[in-house]
């Protein structure tokens, strides 16, 4: 009997190979239809960017078609909303009753939460605490909308806003009469014109700081961030804007009316604040230049408490300029209708000081005084045997500056190993120091940021840059002066925004950890601390637009996101736009709470495309002011 080839296939095996390709087949077929059926059906999509949000979006016929580039309340759908259901999982519920919020009345229209002249007056003045932060308490908020002036128009564009402001925005003219003399600002028909002076340079600012660029150089990148204290209508920060110097400027509210709302309306960085007991909300060694013109602070007072102050805030080899009263007192004494020896005595008071502080004098002339701050402690340490007082402070957080109480001793800077040596670390030139890695990162002081994170984040807003001009074509062209960043992490989105015609305030969480403001003003851009459960320290209608990543996911659990939303309405523009970013949840949340805020927005993909769970909300504040009495 022949042997049976074991190769050979049984009939029971080639059945069961049948059967399976015949299975795979069918699947594989079926796959094969419905690829063709979902491509079929996805045929009509458009592959315009901007006509893709258009597809996606329930928007009216105004909506911008591809091309038009601009951002503006009439191209935004009250009811545009992304069909995320597929993505996602979560349902929007359409039914939810939308709640108006009414106008407050016009004698809010200039209502500064913190900073309200009448809550003021129950507070000490000694220090002038009354006129520090006291903001309204939670039954106290406001729960309506802040008007405009009956009259109000788009304030001039940057340059020509620098001297120039409409009357009709911010129709007081105290100023412009208490000043005359001065050349602080004068009314030409329906507008303010700023000259550019200031009580101790009438002449004009630009002639000042020429002067002050004799003395030390303002020019060149070494000097980058500045502070005024006291600004008036911050013609200084405004003319130093030419020599690439970014000042934040601050002034109390006071008699004066509206001396920072002014230098808003101008286009330049400012805030409401004061020098009393309480640290200036902004990060050790900051600035690179600190200023002050006739700025009514008693620098002589409270055992050199005000500067101790500004030495905390210049950084190491940073300067402060001293113009005005006891400055040249010999010259000036009748006109101040002070006694000689009193200005004699407050001037030694101040030199006494600054030797403490182990500052050095540069300079005296004319007007102007100038001293340095060392670039480091190994020689003050030293001269601690001769000057026992001021003490260095103790191992306390130097940045830690929200609602910190100033200390009465000198700030310690970071150790050294030689005498050349820049505390801290040395900082680049600008425009360079925008992109070069700060002190604060390169040191390892900031936990869990590296070089490498520094540079991902810089890409990261050239690309999310890229795509906001996209959407709103006006974001680099001039439609846009002051912005805020509410969130601001590294500064990346300032950065990135640096070649356009803006100016940023980089708000950080005062809770942030780890705590980002030093290195951003490391990069040559400013800022400040805020606690965004309480109203910001600027006056109504201050700025043209403002970005909020992720600030609405960290402040749920602790105040009214409401309230936030309300306070962003409150110093924001009429017409002026904010872009949001957060989870589709809050993104909604956020959306139907403003709808009764007079609001236009749209909900956007996130740029890197639809499977991103974060999503981008741009809304358009719309103009609407308040009845004329």
């Amino acid at each position: 009997m022949a042997k049976e080839y074991s190769g050979s296939p049984k009939p029971h095996q080639l059945e069961s190979k049948r059967k399976r390709l015949t299975w795979v087949l069918g699947v594989s077929g079926l796959c094969i239809l419905f690829y063709v059926l979902g491509a079929w059906q996805t045929t009509t999509t458009p592959i315009n960017q901007s006509e893709v949000y258009t597809t996606r979006v329930s928007c009216d016929i105004n909506a911008p078609q591809a091309g038009d580039g601009e951002l503006n309340p009439s191209s935004l759908s009250s009811s545009a909303a992304l069909d995320f259901e597929s993505h996602h999982q979560i349902e929007i519920n359409s039914t939810v009753s939308l709640h108006e919020f009414p106008p407050c009345d016009m004698s809010y229209s200039d209502y500064t939460p913190c900073q309200d002249p009448v809550r003021s007056r129950k507070f000490d003045r000694e220090m002038a605490k009354y006129r520090e932060r006291h903001c309204p308490k939670s039954e106290e908020l406001l729960r309506c909308l802040i008007p405009a002036p009956p009259k109000y128009k788009t304030p001039f564009k940057w340059p020509q806003s620098r001297d120039y402001a409409w009357y009709d925005n911010i129709p007081h003219k105290e100023l412009s009469i208490e000043k005359a003399g001065q050349n602080w600002i004068q009314v030409e028909g329906h507008r303010f014109r700023f000259p550019g002076g200031g009580t101790t340079f009438p002449n004009g600012a630009d002639a000042y700081i020429d002067n002050i660029n004799e003395l030390i150089p303002l020019t060149g990148g070494n000097i980058r961030t500045a502070v005024d204290t006291g600004c008036g209508v911050a013609s200084w920060g405004a003319y130093l804007l030419k020599r690439d110097i970014l000042t934040m400027s601050f002034a109390p509210r006071d008699t004066r009316e509206a001396q920072v709302q002014f230098a808003l309306e101008r286009g330049v960085p400012a805030m409401i604040g004061v020098i009393s007991s309480k640290r200036l909300p902004y990060p050790a060694r900051a600035f690179d230049m600190a200023h002050c013109s006739r700025c009514l602070i008693p620098w002589y007072m409270y055992d050199g408490l005000y500067l101790l102050e500004v030495d905390r805030v210049l950084r190491p080899g940073g300067y402060w300029i001293l113009s005005g009263p006891p400055i040249h007192w010999k010259k000036y004494w009748r006109g101040w209708e002070r006694t000689k020896e009193d200005l004699k005595q407050e001037q030694d008071t101040i030199e006494d000081i600054a030797k403490r502080l182990c500052w050095k004098k540069l300079i005296e002339k004319n007007d102007l005084a100038i001293w340095q701050k060392p670039i480091n402690h190994i020689d003050c340490n030293k001269s601690k045997v001769v000057y026992k007082t001021p003490q260095i402070c103790g191992p306390d957080n130097p940045d830690t500056a929200w609602y910190k109480d100033m200390e009465a001793c000198i700030t310690p800077l970071p150790e050294v190993s030689s005498s050349d040596e820049v505390a801290g670390g040395a900082l680049e030139k600008w425009p360079e120091r925008a992109f070069s890695v700060p002190p604060r990162i390169s040191s390892g002081s900031l936990s869990g940021i590296t070089a490498e994170k520094l540079r991902e984040d810089n890409e990261l807003w050239k690309d999310r840059m890229t795509y906001y001009k996209k959407i709103d074509g006006l974001l680099h062209k001039g439609r846009y002066r002051n912005v805020m960043d509410m969130n601001a992490y590294l500064g990346g989105f300032a950065a990135a925004m640096s070649k356009y015609p803006v100016w940023v305030m980089n708000v950080v969480p005062f809770h942030s950890n780890p705590d980002t403001l030093g290195a951003i003003y490391e990069r040559g851009l400013i800022g400040t601390y805020q606690d965004w459960c309480e109203a910001f320290s600027t006056y109504p209608r201050t700025y043209d637009l403002i970005h909020a990543s992720g600030v609405f996911s960290i402040y749920q659990d602790r105040c009214d996101i409401t309230n936030i939303l309300l306070e962003m309405d409150r110093i924001l523009r009429p017409e002026g736009a904010v872009i949001f970013r957060d989870t589709v949840e809050m993104l909604v949340k956020i959306r139907s709470i403003t709808e009764g805020m007079r609001w236009k927005s749209q909900i956007m993909d996130h740029e890197s495309g639809p499977f991103n769970p974060e999503k981008i909300l741009f809304a358009v504040k719309t103009y609407w002011t308040g009845a004329a009495k």
